[in-house]
């Protein structure tokens, strides 16, 4: 048994159904995000009607999901020197689900890049397909030791940061990723197109049969979007921006729809004229994976 390997079941102590599931999950990365989608499409197309429907979308829904990253939250988590275990998340406010809700990082000086393999499900992917980074040990090392298939490879901060930057200005945002088979906690940064990203899609078809949005694979950030009239000249360049249709431009007035937005920071960084910002306002809500915030809410 390689060593990654072995810490992986160290890992889950006596879940050893856990511990296999983790091993499968990465070993078949890019059949594991099939089979989930098109489970998902087959719920949406042919139990639409079935109340139980609603038990089989939140038994997956609460076991594999996303939390959307500001550029700032994103850099704090590449940056980090030292191992962080913090939670579960008793607020459920950081991240909203039931099962997978702590933040592990074990070393996360420790970074590796590989194939997305929502992209490669794709027939034709947006590029570079190289966009899942995992942080720390012993995820890095099984990557390195299983993952080779995927292109995988050692990376260092500044490259962690250089490719983030990269995808970010082509439309993609950041995700930190949960799952139940990776023990509860994150230890995937994603840079998710909206379009290939299959926990987004899988959102996006589960709500036409729950209806609204109470239900995701992916929480918002926790910020909302601020904008400076003094500063707009209403371009239209945050409404081109937005992935989720969450400003919309006509006859010459801004809409900003709240509920809709994700709070991913493309818009602000695209807008020229810096009328746009990022806020947290701590009214209840979502709370921002920011490092520095999540450990005064949970330490």
């Amino acid at each position: 048994m390689k060593d990654s390997t072995r810490k992986v079941f160290q890992l889950h102590g006596w879940r050893v159904d856990r511990a296999i599931h983790n091993y499968l999950y990465f070993i078949f990365y890019d059949l594991y995000v099939k089979i989930a989608l098109y489970a998902t499409k087959v719920i949406v197309a042919l139990f639409s009607w079935f109340k139980p429907v609603n038990y089989v979308t939140g038994f997956i829904f609460n076991r594999y999901h996303a939390k959307v990253l500001s550029r700032s939250d994103v850099t704090k988590l590449i940056n980090l020197n030292e191992t962080v275990m913090l939670g579960p998340d008793t607020t459920n406010r950081i991240v909203p689900y039931k099962y997978a809700n702590k933040i592990v990082l074990r070393e996360p000086e420790h970074l590796a890049v590989m194939d997305c393999p929502c992209k490669l499900e794709m027939k034709n992917p947006c590029q570079p397909t190289a966009s899942c980074i995992a942080v720390g040990r012993p995820l890095v090392d099984f990557w390195l030791e299983h993952c080779k298939k995927y292109n995988v490879r050692r990376i260092t901060k500044e490259e962690a940061m250089e490719i983030i930057d990269s995808l970010r200005r082509t439309g993609h945002i950041n995700q930190a990723f949960f799952k139940v088979a990776t023990g509860g906690s994150m230890g995937v940064i994603c840079n998710c197109c909206p379009d290939c990203c299959v926990s987004i899609r899988a959102t996006r078809l589960a709500r036409k049969v729950k209806g609204g949005q109470d239900i995701s694979q992916f929480a918002p950030s926790g910020y909302t979007v601020v904008r400076d009239e003094s500063k707009c000249q209403l371009c239209g360049t945050c409404a081109r921006t937005c992935r989720f249709d969450a400003v919309v431009i006509s006859n010459g007035t801004r809409t900003y729809h709240s509920d809709a937005c994700v709070g991913c920071e493309l818009c602000v960084e695209a807008c020229e004229h810096g009328a746009l910002s990022l806020r947290f306002e701590d009214d209840g809500g979502l709370i921002p994976l920011d490092i520095d915030l999540v450990r005064k809410e949970l330490s």
